[in-house]
């Protein structure tokens, strides 16, 4: 099997300076769900070919690995775009040709026209029933062919059907190659025209989808958020069955390839985008928001950012804590308040609880990182690694002014600048000298 993906057109009433295709839903760009469905369904990503236009460097970028990709440099419609992939194409496998703007499409539904391709028959079209048909092209059946009729072509009568075009076809490859050369251009609109190809079919059938919505395309800002609604409560009713506790659907958004394990609970409003697993017995929210991490079972997380990093068994983070890129908890780690973690890894059952900034560290186990603390890690040009031993205890209000190791047991007094390194079971201070000035500030008993 074979797939052709039309993702070339501008998309006008998004009124964007991007191509429609690109504009995301639950943070994975539209033609990206579409790809994600065909592969689901059964067809290898070397055998997707994606026919891209305008801004076509910005869509290939997107992509997945391995797609085939091909540019239709102008505009002439979506027939012509089927013929600049059929130009890399070759055997005589079924094709898919769908657009990119249907990002709702179930790999189940394509898999039930790829069954029915192997069936010999020359066209497949996947149509639905609308109460409001409004501008789709209209689907006529007669003597055992199919036409599809323009709403703005269709008469009268034809525009009362109710059965419209989807978009989305199975044909046969080498009735496809013919059919495609008797293509014209001979229209209002000067293009070539996929849907002339189904009447040249003299075996065709049309399979009726179950869920209209499946196959809605999205042409302006209004349908990208409706697609999402249905999209954020289909992922969502998904884990509720699979055993994740989520509080309000309405204000919970899951990425499709995101993971979760049983027992976890989502509080509202939080976010969890890109490749992220998370495990059992979590609490992930509220007002939280988790991207392209590896979260492990039993861990809290509230009101706090996690990205790109790895959270292990039994942590806990916040409130309002931020994981950046190369944060690694290990397990027990607590993170807390307005805490800081950037490319460091802190070891079992370690602490970081208020107001600390911990960038470019390697923290020993069973740490104690007071309040106030920061690694000074950065000097104008490079970065460089702090380096904190087991049971080290790192009193408030402390900079550690990078490279510089802390041994393990030691202590650092709080308010120290520490600069350079502490051996193993030592003190270390670094700040001046208490002074006191008796009676500077005395006040006379008549308040003045």
């Amino acid at each position: 099997m074979k797939a052709i993906v039309l993702a070339a057109g501008l998309g006008k009433r998004m009124k964007s300076s991007l191509p429609k295709v690109i504009h995301k839903i639950l943070g994975k760009p539209m033609v990206n769900w579409v790809i994600s469905s065909i592969i689901k369904s059964g067809i290898k990503t070397q055998d997707i070919t994606v026919v891209t236009g305008y801004k076509a460097e910005i869509v290939e970028g997107l992509l997945p690995e391995g797609v085939k990709k091909v540019r239709q440099n102008e505009q002439l419609g979506t027939g012509h775009a089927v013929m600049q992939a059929m130009k890399t194409i070759e055997g005589n496998d079924p094709i898919l040709v769908i657009p990119g703007d249907v990002p709702l499409i179930e790999p189940h539904t394509i898999k039930r026209l790829l069954e029915d391709a192997v069936k010999g028959y020359e066209t497949l079209v996947l149509t639905m029933k609308l109460d409001d048909p409004a501008e789709y092209g209209r689907v006529i059946e007669k003597n055992g062919k199919i036409r599809i009729v323009e709403a703005k072509d269709a008469s009268p009568d034809e525009r009362k059907i109710s059965e419209v075009n989807t978009g989305i076809y199975v044909f046969d490859a080498q009735f496809l190659r013919n059919a495609l050369e008797k293509l014209s251009p001979d229209n209002a609109q000067g293009e070539y025209y996929l849907t002339d190809v189904v009447q040249f079919a003299q075996k065709a059938k049309k399979l009726i989808i179950g869920d209209p919505t499946e196959s809605i395309g999205i042409n302006n800002r209004i349908e990208l958020s409706r697609a999402q609604k249905v999209a954020q409560l289909r992922i969502n009713r998904r884990h509720q069955l699979n055993g994740v506790t989520i509080i309000d659907p309405d204000s919970t958004y899951i990425d499709p390839e995101a993971v979760i394990g049983k027992d976890t609970v989502i509080e509202p409003m939080t976010f969890i985008y890109g490749k992220t697993t998370i495990g059992e017995r979590c609490n992930i929210g509220p007002f939280t928001r988790v991207f392209n991490s590896a979260i492990h079972n039993d861990v809290t997380i509230v009101r706090s950012e996690v990205d790109e990093a790895v959270v292990h068994n039994n942590c806990s983070v916040g409130p309002f804590s931020r994981l950046r890129p190369g944060a690694i908890l290990l397990e027990g780690v607590k993170i807390g308040n307005f805490v800081e973690v950037k490319k460091a890894t802190i070891g079992k059952g370690s602490k970081a609880q208020h107001l600390t900034y911990i960038g470019d560290a390697e923290i020993g186990e069973n740490v104690n990182v007071g309040a106030g603390t920061i690694t000074c890690n950065y000097d104008g040009r490079r970065k460089h690694r702090t380096v904190i031993g087991d049971g080290s205890f790192i009193g408030s209000n402390t900079a550690l002014v990078a490279p510089v190791n802390v041994g393990k047991g030691s202590v650092i007094g709080a308010g120290s600048v520490i600069t350079e390194d502490v051996p193993d079971y030592s003190l270390g201070l670094g700040r001046a000298r208490q002074v006191n000035k008796i009676d500077r500030y005395r006040k006379s008993e008549k308040g003045e």
